[in-house]
């Protein structure tokens, strides 16, 4: 009997020092467990004398019956001061000010490059996309620019191996579309492209937008007034525009695409080098070789094709006056758009 009081005595000690949840359940273990000490006692009772067992069971019994209760209220008290503990933890001072997140703007080339396209598309021009990773027979030979052919050296190239390149325009795509598809053709060609060149007006990554129309009977007219409607609709309608002769070898004739001086209004300053005009992209017939190449009648088709500077157009479009700024992630610069 003195060792069950002992152990109700023992227990109400080691109970007050279980401060978590876990060393309570180490005590439930310990007492009440399968080798528990109070589970011992009353495995024991067979050895005792049956005079005194009836009464060493009653005491075994309050003992546990004692230890499951004080167990059970102390889990409680353990849980509500943990919950406590969670919330206090948790808790939002209201009184805080509010973290503020901005909105993210859409960067000033890529708005450039979907109002270009939305104007074209407008005009019924499909959108087609090409490898930046290009053949040498893409990017020069089929449009016109075999090796050791001088017009090369217009553009400054980024070799991946003889015959693979960074591609230098989006030209690349008008004739793998014109490998695969028949006229009538209406096409933009928006991408990246990649040329060994970089100052205040040129990276050595920048964007483009190719453009060609291919059709029985397409002529130069057509050309000028795609062209006209898409600079009215993009800068406004009363942008002068003027074509000077030009070369390209995938066009001929070829020409170069001037607008009135943005900076200036045509008045002359040093971003035009006061001629009051700026040239913004090049275009021209398509050259019947390029149709040879692809396999077209070239008595029977005739087209055009023009490619521009998204960077560029933006530059006028906005004032920029260092392209530069395009690629810097200067958050003041950016914020502007």
């Amino acid at each position: 009997m003195e060792e069950i009081l002992s152990l109700k005595k023992s227990f109400l000690k080691e109970s007050k020092s279980a401060r978590s949840l876990a060393e309570l359940q180490q005590l439930r273990v310990k007492y009440l467990g399968k080798k528990g000490l109070v589970t011992s006692k009353l495995k024991t009772l067979s050895t005792i004398s049956p005079e005194l067992r009836p009464a060493c069971g009653r005491a075994v019994n309050e003992v546990k019956r004692y230890i499951t209760e004080e167990l059970r209220k102390r889990e409680t008290l353990l849980k509500e001061e943990e919950h406590k503990r969670l919330v206090l933890s948790e808790a939002i001072d209201i009184t805080l000010p509010g973290k503020f997140t901005p909105f993210g703007r859409e960067h000033p080339v890529n708005k450039v490059l979907s109002e270009i396209i939305g104007i074209f598309v407008s005009m019924g021009f499909e959108v087609e996309e090409g490898p930046e990773v290009e053949l040498d027979y893409y990017n020069f030979e089929a449009l016109n620019m075999p090796k050791d052919h001088p017009a090369r050296d217009m553009q400054d190239t980024f070799y991946i191996s003889e015959d693979v390149v960074l591609r230098t325009h989006t030209s690349p795509v008008q004739i793998r579309v014109m490998e695969r598809r028949r006229p009538p053709l209406k096409i933009i060609a928006p991408g990246k492209v990649y040329r060994c060149d970089a100052d205040i007006s040129h990276t050595p990554m920048f964007h483009q937008v190719e453009g060609f129309m291919v059709d029985t009977d397409v002529a130069f007219s057509d050309l000028k007034g795609v062209l006209e409607s898409f600079i009215h609709s993009f800068f406004n309608v009363e942008t002068p525009v003027r074509f000077r002769p030009s070369f390209f070898p995938f066009t001929e004739p070829s020409a170069e695409v001037d607008i009135g001086c943005t900076f200036c209004s045509g008045k002359g300053c040093r971003v035009c080098k006061n001629t009051g005009w700026l040239e913004i992209l090049g275009a021209g017939m398509i050259n019947p070789r390029v149709f040879e190449m692809v396999g077209y009648d070239v008595d029977l088709y005739t087209g055009f094709a023009f490619g521009m500077g998204v960077e560029r157009l933006a530059m006028l479009k906005y004032s920029i006056d260092d392209i530069r700024l395009f690629f810097e992630n200067d958050m003041r610069f950016l914020r502007q758009f």
